[in-house]
């Protein structure tokens, strides 16, 4: 290199005399000097590798899942389109219509006690069927049976099929029998897998499948009792025209049918969001590797341009400007950025063709591996951008220092900031990061969050080890050789200090964030309970059965508080006016506009209720169409006292005043609702009741079932539900969803690893001068090793006390404002996780000392 000046713009090696390149010279010049392998860039390369392979892989598997769903909608669904009823079956007029339309099967859903006898009860999520189950799709049973064999009646008996969990947990066996309501029904077979599960949504019990006859047979199907039913249309014409048409006709046709339409074209819209809104947490689980690994980009450049200090200098000894020098090495960190960024995307690519491959059979979800151009090419650009934005600065620096300085960098490094325009670049880049961001997410409040909380992290970490330096400088020089040379290396010229901490606080902010987030979250769900919480649950009472019901309560607990309240199901069709569909609400509302909600009516406010606006209604009101409704909903919704709320109840909408919001304490696990109405509301409609039992000592797993068994006994249409098991299959479902996070955000925290070990890298060279002349001046190994333990403990100590107060802080924000739990400092895992960072860094650390301390001195005192 030394010897090969760009002068020779009709000539590149390689190319033979009088076979001009037609290559720039600057990138023949960088393919030259990378002729010499890529060695002192891996951790460049793990780095931009790692960020992007995370963003692609993520946005990939995110547009495998929404293909999937796309292409499986009719199959999820079981038809082009379909109709959801609660409450109540579909008139005549309504399946003359659908019928009119194309062949209609229908569905039920309900939840209900299933009886075994002596051997118990449980709650099970019934699923009801026609004879031509399932329209599309195939229904898999073990053993495999035909639906008109497996749930045909004989002798008066039904037969049903029944999830493997039900067998177990009431020690089953095919051909037993089970009591459901008041029928009797033979368990036939076992369920291994549904065409059309997701569409049923999650469920609290195991499911049991059975024929609609034999749904109606158990006389479950009440007026007002808690049953939905779904009718599928095949069109004869299912293109996408054909689908929209027939949702049009219906809504003007039947107006007042309360029926939730959807179709293929958006199976199950619910569960595209929540892929929308976990596919950015775990792009910004990406973006955060990346930009962590910027900074190992910047310092594995600041060591790539320590390395070629020789090379600079001679170039700019020889005429060679500045800009040429850094567009050069600039062109070489780009094309090894852009290897990692292959890598990456190569990576991401196969992600899901690899998910499916070992995996594909076991997913409840329909996968569509597939190759998603688009996001590829933004995991790219993230990639560029970063790579970019961290590698200008160190690179930018050596443009004006002198030849003289670049060699004498080696013991002072040069403090000169770059050009402007090297600024201008920065900024540039980062402009373009943000807008990337921005641009590509699901929620741009979350993303600008996101954004801005980096951006401050990294200020205050470069503030950090300033202050360090700082203090470093102020502090009195310890008499002991050890000590004064670690304080010495704190502020000295070159130091490490603001590279591991910048490197070794973001990690440590990411673990404890994550810490804290993942055990108030399990506190929440598992530990947070209060002294009073109800122990069990009943729904769908039947109000003529009610007083029978409370006394059947006080008998089997006769000093439990027994409470109990009208319920029905409602679904929101329009506020104040404007149609529901129309409304774009935030995502902390959205859901109570999708699909139907629990609704009562009351004289009195309910406890765990306060007004915050409005009165509640008293005297002549309590016959009006009012309405109480949730004070944080409406908010989000921008409703106030005075606005009207248009609600299909039973297949009659019903425009309601609110009266009053409240706010509700519902942690409490007490009855509660987010509209209350007025008892003349709803004077003289069909309804069932629900009411909840709480023992005064606590849970009593004996009593509660024998409650349970004794119920389903005496109250066959009554279900039943343990708290306990409701909030193990919530904790189980948030469960998996915590490991899904632990594992991306573990990639960020490896990533910050490979920064740190690429900082300590970055500061060989000096540290090889350091101990070579100390050494030669009598210092020995133990007393040099006693120096560095002192230096790397000191900067991971501080650096861990400002990750636990950005680490506790983040956690709050995300806890508090973004996923709404309260807050409860629990730093033990966030201690082990502070600590663990330390013994990491000072272990790494000293690994990289021992190696220099292990040079013979005499080869590069020569060279000095």
């Amino acid at each position: 290199m030394h010897g090969s000046l760009p002068k020779l713009p009709g000539h590149s090696p390689g190319t033979g005399p009088g076979r001009p390149s037609r290559l720039p010279l600057t990138l023949r010049l960088a393919l030259r000097e990378l002729r010499g392998g890529l060695r002192g860039f891996t951790v460049l390369l793990a780095c931009i590798a790692i960020g992007v392979a995370t963003i692609a892989g993520v946005a990939s598997l995110s547009r495998s899942l929404s293909d999937g769903l796309a292409r499986e909608g009719r199959r999820i669904l079981g038809g082009d389109v379909t109709f959801g009823l609660i409450h109540r079956e579909a008139s005549p007029q309504e399946k003359a219509f659908l019928e009119a339309r194309g062949r209609v099967s229908a569905v039920g859903f309900t939840r209900a006690m299933a009886s075994a006898g002596e051997k118990g009860a449980a709650l099970v999520e019934l699923k009801a069927v026609g004879p031509d189950y399932p329209a599309v799709g195939e229904l898999t049973t073990e053993p495999q049976m035909p639906p008109s064999e497996i749930f045909a009646a004989r002798d008066g008996v039904y037969g049903a099929a029944a999830d493997p969990a039900l067998l177990a947990r009431l020690d089953l066996k095919l051909g037993d029998r089970l009591t459901i309501g008041g029928a009797e029904i033979v368990l036939r077979t076992v369920l291994v897998s549904e065409p059309d599960k997701i569409a049923g949504g999650i469920g609290f019990g195991p499911r049991l499948m059975v024929s609609l006859d034999g749904l109606r047979a158990s006389g479950l199907v009440q007026p007002g009792s808690l049953n939905r039913f779904v009718y599928r249309v095949m069109l004869p014409r299912g293109d996408d025209a054909a689908v929209e048409t027939t949702m049009a006709e219906a809504r003007t046709a039947l107006p007042e049918a309360g029926w939730e339409i959807r179709s293929r074209l958006n199976a199950d819209p619910r569960f595209a969001r929540s892929i929308e809104r976990f596919t950015q947490f775990l792009t910004l689980v990406g973006l955060t590797a990346l930009l962590v690994g910027g900074v190992g980009v910047a310092n594995a450049v600041r060591a790539f341009v320590e390395r070629k200090r020789a090379s600079i200098a001679t170039l700019k000894s020889l005429g060679a400007p500045g800009s040429q020098v850094v567009g050069l090495y600039l062109t070489q960190v780009m094309l090894i950025a852009g290897i990692g960024i292959v890598a990456g995307l190569a990576v991401g690519a196969v992600l899901p063709f690899a998910l499916d491959a070992a995996f594909g059979s076991l997913l409840p979800l329909p996968l569509n591996p597939t190759l998603a151009p688009g996001e590829l090419v933004v995991a790219a650009f993230y990639g560029v951008l970063t790579a970019l934005a961290f590698a200008i600065g160190p690179l930018g620096r050596a443009h004006d220092v002198a030849v003289s300085g670049l060699f004498r960098d080696t013991v002072d490094p040069d403090r000169r900031w770059p050009r402007p325009r090297y600024f201008g670049i920065l900024g540039l880049a980062l402009a373009g990061l943000v807008a990337l961001a921005l641009t590509t997410a699901y929620d741009r409040w979350v993303a600008l969050i996101f954004i801005v909380a980096a951006g401050i992290a990294f200020g205050l970490l470069r503030l950090v080890a300033f202050g360090l330096m700082a203090l470093a400088r102020r502090l009195p020089r310890p008499a002991r050789a050890a000590p004064r040379l670690a304080l010495a290396n704190l502020h000295r010229p070159g130091a490490l200090t603001p590279s591991i901490v910048l490197s070794l606080g973001l990690g440590i902010t990411l673990l404890v964030t994550l810490s804290l987030i993942d055990a108030n979250i399990t506190r929440t769900l598992t530990r947070s309970l209060p002294a009073k919480a109800p122990s069990l649950f009943f729904l769908d009472i039947p109000s003529r059965e009610s007083g029978a019901f409370d006394q059947f309560l006080g008998r089997a607990a006769p000093r439990a508080k027994i409470e109990r309240v009208p319920m029905m199901r409602g679904r929101i069709t329009a506020l104040n006016g404007v149609p529901a569909a129309q409304i774009k609400a935030g995502e902390d509302a959205a859901w109570v506009l999708d699909g139907d909600r629990g609704i009562t009516y009351a004289e009195d406010l309910p406890d765990g209720s306060r007004i915050t606006a409005g009165q509640w209604w008293k005297g002549e009101e309590v016959g009006k169409p009012l309405v109480s409704f949730d004070d944080q909903l409406a908010r989000s919704l921008n409703l106030k006292v005075g606005d009207t709320v248009t609600v299909n109840v039973l297949g009659r909408s019903l425009t309601v005043t609110i009266a009053n919001l409240r706010h509700v304490e519902w942690r409490n696990l007490g009855i509660n609702f987010v509209m209350v109405f007025s008892p003349g509301t709803f004077r003289g409609a069909p309804h069932s009741d629900l009411a909840t039992l709480t023992l005064p000592e606590g849970p009593d797993a004996a009593l509660e079932a024998r409650i349970l068994r004794d119920a389903a006994k005496e109250f066959p249409s009554v279900s039943s539900v343990r708290v306990k098991d409701a909030l193990d299959a919530v904790n189980d479902l948030v469960g998996k969803l915590v490991f899904a996070i632990r594992g991306a955000s573990a990639v960020a925290v490896a990533t910050s690893l490979f920064v740190l070990a690429g900082a300590l890298a970055a500061g060989h060279r000096a540290r090889l001068y350091d101990a070579v002349v100390l050494k030669t001046l009598g210092a020995t190994r133990a007393r040099l090793l006693a120096a560095y333990t002192m230096e790397y403990g000191a900067l991971g100590l501080a650096t861990a006390v400002f990750g636990l107060v950005a680490g506790t802080l983040a956690g709050w924000m995300i806890l508090t404002k973004v996923m709404h739990l309260d807050f409860a400092l629990d730093l033990s895992g966030a201690l082990l996780a502070a600590l663990l960072a330390v013994v990491v860094a000072v272990g790494l650390g000293l690994a990289g000392t021992w190696r220099i301390l292990s040079q013979k001195p005499a080869q590069y005192l020569r060279n000095l």
